[in-house]
């Protein structure tokens, strides 16, 4: 399925937090947002999954208008998994991930083989079929964010929208959740579009990245390219250089070099 949007912008108030964005998501692709705090990330995934109401254009999967779905329609072909789910931690993993059915199964209907087995397939491809019965309260930051993860992809949906899905967990966890975000795009075909602040982690696992500031879409492009073209230093105000640390690994900002300049009123 093909994610896409068209000038898509999104007032709040007076104030606009996203402008003109504009994007093509190919099957498969992982694509990060990138950008300073209040750059229009969250507000960016949000008006591509629906949830925010654009004042300007249009998201679309397949060529199909978003807001044309209903919320059902909508959760069978996209999932979005915001900054901090919340869940009760007496919840088991299993009891999480088949919530991730609901649009399948409705209220009233049970469920069904069809169900068990992608309920089974999203544990094991998180590689939580042996935490299924611990509940959360159970889980490293890690496995819980796994757990999330593994609910969305139950859903059966083609297209996962991250908001900061390596937040607050420490080094490895974030390791973890990113080998499952490119496990997800290359062996299952999955489109992944995430928020991420690392910049090192998002020239490592995508694709394409968007550049966003103050609502603005400034690039759009291989991370090769943004490196190459000095954005980072003047967005970010730092200064610093990219490094290429292997002949067919992405450019790293060497952040040991970077140093905050100055701000200026």
């Amino acid at each position: 399925m093909q994610l896409s949007c068209s000038s898509l912008s999104v007032h709040y108030g007076k104030r606009k937090a996203l402008n003109q964005l504009t994007l093509s998501l190919q099957p498969g692709e992982v694509r990060a947002l990138i950008g300073p705090n209040g750059s229009g990330k969250s507000t960016a995934l949000q008006a591509l999954a629906g949830l925010a109401k654009p004042s300007e254009g249009y998201s679309a999967i397949d060529g199909v208008p978003v807001s044309s779905l209903s919320r059902r329609q909508l959760a069978k072909r996209l999932a979005f998994l915001p900054q901090q789910p919340t869940a009760p931690d007496e919840m088991t993993v299993e009891q999480l991930v088949r919530q991730g059915r609901f649009a399948h199964v409705g209220l009233l209907r049970s469920y069904g083989r069809q169900d068990e087995a992608a309920i089974e397939w999203a544990l094991e491809c998180t590689g939580l079929t042996s935490h299924a019965q611990r509940s959360l309260r159970e889980l490293s930051g890690g496995e819980r964010q796994r757990a999330w993860i593994s609910a969305a992809v139950a859903q059966e949906a083609r297209i996962l929208l991250l908001d900061e899905p390596t937040s607050f967990l420490d080094i490895g966890y974030q390791i973890e959740v990113l080998d499952l975000v490119h496990h997800l795009s290359r062996e299952r075909g999955v489109t992944v579009i995430m928020a991420i602040h690392d910049l090192n982690q998002a020239m490592s696992v995508s694709d394409r990245i968007s550049l966003l500031a103050k609502g603005e879409h400034l690039f759009d492009g291989k991370p090769a390219d943004l490196a190459k073209s000095g954005l980072i230093e003047d967005v970010f105000r730092v200064k610093g250089r990219f490094v290429d640390i292997a002949p067919d690994a992405p450019p790293h900002f060497d952040v040991e070099l970077a140093r905050r300049t100055a701000l200026r009123a």
